[in-house]
């Protein structure tokens, strides 16, 4: 909670070999609270990238200054964004928590407004709802999105149409109790939370998202990880 007692917006960003994508995405969050008014600090959590990323990270905090950047390493997190995100809240002093990736995948919005008009614990982007879309994306991975998407719909109901995307807010107090719960790790952690979410009565809001693909780098997203989340979905499905 800000000093003030209005809200304060916590991002994590974990990050691996994000070089040249964290500069462009952190101006594009400061501009975008500062228009805003909102009160903000942005976590990196840097998993060891090779590349020189936690040093960007380092500069970006000199720029910004410390109150607003704040940078943590952690060994390993790959394949485990629960594990960043842990990591990361630690050192949250926001009362809501913006979780999102680095790879500029995303559009860089707020979703505060989302939240206040149903005050929801939950507002998660939606790139199957409204205006929604996927761009840049080959018929493979549309297929293994869509697909994924469409199995958990069936098994699982969830009530929500995005289960798989990785930009949301939440309350803190919310996803801490969430990550209590949640055992999953990589491609199946941000479906688990939604369906874990609906299982303990907390709201949830959805914004229609274009999703762009990556501008730098290559995506993480391989054979291993649909095997988890075919693993995950089924655990998930004997579970709740």
């Amino acid at each position: 909670m800000a000093a003030d007692g209005g809200d304060k917006f916590s991002v994590l960003l974990p990050t691996y070999n994000e070089r040249e994508n964290l500069p462009l995405v952190v101006w594009l969050l400061v501009r975008t609270f500062r228009q805003s008014g909102n009160n903000f600090e942005i976590i990196i959590i840097d998993d060891g990238s090779p590349d020189g990323t936690q040093e960007i990270a380092e500069q970006l905090e000199k720029i910004y200054g410390s109150d607003k950047i704040i940078v943590r390493e952690i060994i390993s997190m790959l394949s485990s964004s629960g594990t960043a995100y842990i990591h990361g809240m630690k050192h949250a002093t926001g009362n809501f928590i913006v979780i999102m990736d680095a790879d500029l995948s995303h559009h860089v919005s707020l979703y505060s407004i989302k939240q206040k008009e149903g005050n929801f614990d939950i507002v998660s982007g939606t790139r199957y709802k409204g205006n929604g879309g996927v761009y840049g994306w080959d018929l493979r991975r549309k297929l293994i999105s869509r697909g994924a998407n469409f199995i958990t719909q069936v098994l699982l109901r969830p009530g929500a149409s995005d289960l798989t995307g990785s930009f949301r807010l939440y309350r803190k107090e919310v996803l801490q109790k969430l990550m209590e719960k949640c055992v999953s790790k990589g491609y199946v952690f941000q479906m688990e939370m939604i369906v874990r979410a609906r299982q303990l009565g907390y709201t949830i809001g959805e914004v229609p998202i274009s999703f762009v693909d990556r501008v730098y780098g290559e995506s993480k997203l391989g054979g291993n990880e649909i095997v988890s989340f075919l693993k995950g979905l089924l655990t998930l499905f004997a579970t709740t």
